[in-house]
């Protein structure tokens, strides 16, 4: 049995035991959360989709952790113009393993 669920603004694919990393959340480790936001969940044969969300679907997750992502460099360079400009960037997310599905 899986779910797509929806937070921060992007989907994800989920069964029960799985580890995944989302957006960040403003909650501490070993907190359990629950997101109501489900399109899909499938168990097997069975399909059932939402329009846009499906009523009483639920995933519950534990958080495990917090942290950023690795640094992803970001160049602009223009040549002949001694011109160039150096970023970085760390994503922050937060670990997720989830407990279980449900739908009412």
């Amino acid at each position: 049995m899986y779910a797509v669920f929806e937070t921060g603004g992007k989907q994800y694919r989920a069964a029960a035991g799985d580890v995944i990393r989302v957006e960040k959340l403003d909650l501490p480790e070993g907190e359990t959360v629950e997101f109501d936001k489900v399109l899909l969940v499938s168990d097997g044969d069975e399909v059932k989709i939402g329009t846009p969300y499906l009523s009483g679907g639920k995933v519950s997750a534990t958080i495990r952790a917090q942290g950023r992502h690795k640094k992803i460099r970001i160049v602009k360079f223009r040549r002949r113009k001694h011109s160039r400009k150096q970023m970085g960037h760390r994503q922050a997310y937060t670990e997720l393993e989830i407990n279980g599905i449900e739908l009412a």
